[in-house]
């Protein structure tokens, strides 16, 4: 069987879990160091498939060859929603709840935006920023004004109370049709997200709900492959927070908790191949391991799978996850327990977290 090579703009972790995805089903999956320039031209056939595990990317030589082939699967999309302008504009035109929201120019002022939006408002770069970057707080109550150097450059939305948070991994295949996994629960902690679970049956009456918002989306974009869509609750009310043209965090999960993982199902949707029913094989959470040191002891938790990303530890950044099987709940309670004594104090919140949501 002669295949296309899929080549990936990017070689982060996310390209390497493609990447290894790929090897099963005799995948040629290669992500490419677009940081630095190439000193030669990538030997990309015709044929050949071109995605991306980012939604911006530097210009080189390198990123012009892979975004201008003529096979780069969702090019126009992922400028698109890498501006939040633009998203929540999308979002917007198709009727989709999202926290209001106005653009942020040159002459918008502290008062105007609590006049539109309220007390609390929250300026967002329209491009870059994430794991809670690229942020600013404003507060009717504090006397302050928008930055000089945020006018033109962001949009401003309204602080939203909501309940929690939750996100959607679906893909869209070839053919038009929408797959999706369950809703995964998150928690977020200084903007970062620390931990994930899914499935969780408390979720599923939010489950239709959320599909209809992502397949309108993919639809009016004419998407193909995964996409993730992640959302505020607000009650009974799901509203669109982020939207993200790749695989993502949130859906590391399936890698453990799934037949088909989201790499596996972004390579089938590229491909054109069948994507059989995504059913879970067992409820897992997913723990993020940001700015920590490899630790040996992860290897001796019960029922936990490691994915080491082997890149330089940093405050802040994510090195690795560990995947943990819940349907055991000593078994989890023993986990988290070990964690608890081996991690950071600043994980003793998510690992509560984790257990009052599966333990209680």
């Amino acid at each position: 069987m002669s295949t296309p090579k899929i080549w990936v703009l990017g070689d982060g972790q996310l390209g390497a879990m493609m990447r290894y995805a790929g090897q099963p089903l005799a995948l040629d999956v290669q992500p490419v160091d677009i940081m630095a320039p190439s000193a030669k031209t990538l030997p990309l056939a015709e044929q050949d498939i071109v995605t991306a595990e980012r939604e911006q990317w530097p210009e080189s030589a390198t990123s012009r060859q892979l975004s201008e082939h003529q096979n780069f699967i969702n090019g126009p999309v992922f400028g698109r929603l890498a501006d939040r302008f633009s998203q929540k504009s999308l979002l917007d035109k198709l009727g989709i709840a999202t926290s209001p929201w106005v653009n942020v120019t040159q002459t918008t002022s502290a008062t105007e935006l609590h006049r539109q939006l309220g007390d609390k408002v929250l300026l967002k770069r329209r491009t870059g920023g994430y794991d809670g970057k690229g942020q600013y707080w404003l507060y009717a109550d504090k006397p302050d004004e928008v930055p000089a150097q945020w006018h033109n450059a962001a949009i401003a939305e309204q602080g939203i109370a909501f309940d929690e948070e939750v996100s959607l991994v679906g893909a869209r295949s070839r053919d038009g049709r929408c797959h999706f996994y369950p809703l995964a629960l998150n928690l977020h902690q200084d903007g970062i997200l620390m931990a994930s679970i899914a499935p969780l049956p408390r979720l599923n009456s939010l489950q239709t709900q959320a599909e209809a918002m992502l397949s309108s989306i993919m639809a009016e974009l004419d998407y193909v492959g995964v996409m993730a869509m992640e959302c505020f609750r607000v009650g009974d009310t799901l509203l669109v927070n982020e939207l993200a043209p790749r695989v993502h965090n949130s859906g590391h999960w399936t890698l453990t908790g799934c037949h088909t993982s989201q790499f596996e199902l972004h390579l089938r949707a590229l491909m054109g191949w069948p994507i059989a029913p995504l059913v879970p094989a067992l409820p897992v959470a997913m723990v993020n391991l940001i700015g920590v040191d490899w630790q040996e002891q992860w290897l001796t938790l019960p029922g936990a799978e490691l994915f080491w990303y082997n890149k330089q530890v940093r405050p802040g950044r994510k090195v690795g996850h560990l995947n943990l099987n819940v349907t055991d709940a000593a078994q989890l309670t023993c986990t988290l327990a070990t964690l608890k004594t081996c991690m950071p104090a600043h994980y003793l919140a998510p690992l509560n977290w984790l257990g009052h949501e599966l333990l209680s």
